[in-house]
């Protein structure tokens, strides 16, 4: 069984499993989805790349683009860690206002959270919520 890439919701190290994009893209595609840009098919990943449709079709096989209704209760975004707002970390599971403004207050005074394990250290965080986090929060390399 091949490997299947979610345009909507790949990380960085999703993207790179596709031959001849670079860091940098993947990035900008990551960047771009959590932004709430929605890939409808090949043709919006060449004009964000800004490449051809026809420089993109080898993917074609493993590409899929599921969409999402941002208004379902199901829906949740991943969020940028080191991005995130008060009101978007405060509608993650285990995350109270108190919490989030923590992060924030963390994140403004001691810099960028460098992965789910810095967090966790600065915050003080039970395994248990992390364990619920880590579906939630990316914390972008680059």
């Amino acid at each position: 069984m091949g490997i299947a890439i979610d345009a909507n919701r790949a990380s960085i190290d999703d993207w790179l499993r596709l031959p001849g994009l670079s860091i940098r893209q993947a990035t900008l595609l990551t960047q771009l989805s959590a932004s709430g840009v929605v890939f409808y098919g090949l043709e919006d990943l060449a004009a964000a790349l800004g490449v051809t449709v026809a420089q993109l079709e080898p993917w074609t096989p493993v590409l899929r683009f599921y969409f999402y209704d941002p208004e379902a209760a199901s829906f949740q975004r991943i969020l940028d860690a080191n991005h995130a707002t008060v009101d978007e970390l405060e509608r993650l599971p285990g995350v109270d206002r108190a919490l989030a403004e923590r992060m924030i207050r963390d994140r403004q005074e001691r810099g960028v959270f460098r992965s789910l394990i810095d967090l966790q250290r600065r915050l003080r965080l039970s395994g248990e919520l992390v364990g619920e986090l880590m579906h939630y929060l990316r914390f972008p390399t680059i």
